[in-house]
C-alpha cells in the first residue's frame, strides 16, 4: 500500500457546505438566511424572546420541586436479563451483580445502582444483587426459583445531616 492508495470508508467523510460563495453554489448571497429580520444577522439571542412581550416561560406559574441530591438508577427490566441469558452472554449459575450487568452490555453507567424492574418474563433460574429492584421484580424472580437480593446503598435514606437537638 502506497500514500497515495490510502482512501476513507466510503461515506466517511462529508464534504462541507459552503455558502455565501456565488449563485451557481445553490446558497449565494443571502447565504439561506432568507431577507432582513433578526435571524439574517449575526450574534442572534432569540431563544425564548418574544419580541418584547412576557415571554411564556415566565408568564406560566412555577410547579414542583426538583430534589438536589435525588438518586438516579439505571434500570433494567427481567426480560432483557432472560434474553441474554439465552444469548449466553450471562452465566444464570453464578451470581449476577452490578458489574456483570454492565460487562454483559446491559446498561452503560452504574449512575447511583442499578434497579430491576418488571418488564417481560423470568423463566430461568438467577441470583440477582442489585441497589433496588420493584415488589413485582423480586416475586417474578422468586416465582422462577431465583433470588433477588437488594444490596444496602453506602448512604442510608432519611438520615440527616444536621445533629439531633
Amino acid at each position: 500500500m502506497k500514500l497515495h492508495e490510502l482512501a476513507d470508508n466510503p461515506g466517511a467523510a462529508k464534504k462541507q457546505k459552503r455558502v455565501a460563495r456565488g449563485p451557481g453554489s445553490g446558497k449565494g448571497k443571502t447565504a439561506g438566511r432568507g431577507i432582513k429580520g433578526q435571524k439574517s444577522r449575526s450574534g442572534v439571542a432569540i431563544g425564548g424572546y418574544e419580541g418584547g412581550q412576557m415571554p411564556l416561560y415566565r408568564r406560566l406559574p412555577k410547579r414542583g420541586f426538583n430534589k438536589p441530591n435525588r438518586k438516579e438508577y439505571a434500570v433494567i427490566n427481567l426480560g432483557l436479563i432472560e434474553k441474554f441469558i439465552g444469548l449466553g452472554k450471562l452465566d444464570a449459575k453464578a451470581e449476577i451483580n452490578e458489574d456483570v450487568l454492565i460487562a454483559a452490555g446491559l446498561t452503560t453507567a452504574k449512575r447511583d445502582g442499578i434497579r430491576i424492574l418488571n418488564k417481560g418474563a423470568i423463566t430461568t433460574k438467577v441470583t440477582l444483587v442489585v441497589t433496588g429492584a420493584s415488589a413485582a421484580a423480586v416475586e417474578a424472580v422468586a416465582a422462577a426459583g431465583g433470588t433477588l437480593t437488594v444490596a444496602p446503598t453506602l448512604e442510608p435514606f432519611g438520615k440527616s445531616k444536621r445533629k439531633a437537638q
